[in-house]
C-alpha cells in the first residue's frame, strides 16, 4: 500500500550559558543558549525524529548518537540533511511539517521566515511546506520557569 504516513517528533533542551542559541538552523541573539550534544537545535531535532518516525527509521538517537565524538558540537542542520538523504534512499519524499516551539524566552516570532526559508533550503523543499509556530507554556513547568525550550513536529511523507 503506499499511502502517505505521519510522524511525530519531539525534544527539549535546558538553557546553558556560554552557549549559542540555534533555533530551525538560525542564530538567535540570547543570553543564554541550549545545553546538549550537538548544538541543541530543538526545532530541528524534532523535525528529524517527525521524518524519521513517519519512515519507520528509529529516531535521531539511533542514527546520530550522543555517544559519538562524530556528532559533538554538530552543526544541526547536517543532521537534517543526512536525515532527507536517508528517507529519499529508502524512497520517501517530504510533503510537509508543521512544527511548534515552545519558549517563554526569547520570542521566536521574529525569526520564524528565516528558519522556513533555512530548513526549505537544507532539505530541498518548498518553503511553504514546512510550518513553524511558537508558543509559551504560560509559566508553567520548566519550559515556564525558563529552564529550557521544547519543540514539537508532525511531518507527512509519501512515496512518489
Amino acid at each position: 500500500m503506499n499511502l502517505p504516513r505521519v510522524g511525530f517528533g519531539y525534544d527539549v533542551h535546558q538553557f546553558a550559558t556560554d552557549r549559542e542559541l540555534w533555533m530551525g538552523g538560525v542564530k538567535i541573539e540570547h543570553k543564554v543558549g541550549l545545553l546538549g550534544h550537538s548544538d541543541a537545535d530543538v526545532l530541528i531535532h524534532a523535525l528529524c525524529d517527525a521524518i524519521l518516525g513517519a519512515a519507520n527509521l528509529r529516531d535521531i538517537g539511533f542514527h546520530f548518537p550522543d555517544t559519538s565524538l562524530d556528532y559533538k558540537n554538530i552543526d544541526s542542520k547536517i543532521l537534517l540533511l543526512e536525515t532527507m538523504l536517508l528517507i529519499r534512499k529508502n524512497g520517501f519524499e517530504f510533503g510537509n511539517a508543521d512544527c511548534t516551539v515552545c519558549a517563554e524566552e526569547p520570542k521566536m516570532s521574529p525569526y520564524i521566515s528565516s528558519m522556513q526559508q533555512c530548513l526549505s533550503e537544507v532539505m530541498g523543499v518548498e518553503v511553504e511546506t514546512i510550518s513553524i509556530k511558537a508558543t509559551t507554556s504560560e509559566k508553567m513547568g520548566f519550559v515556564g520557569r525558563k529552564e529550557g525550550i521544547a519543540a514539537y513536529a508532525t511531518v507527512l511523507i509519501y512515496r512518489p
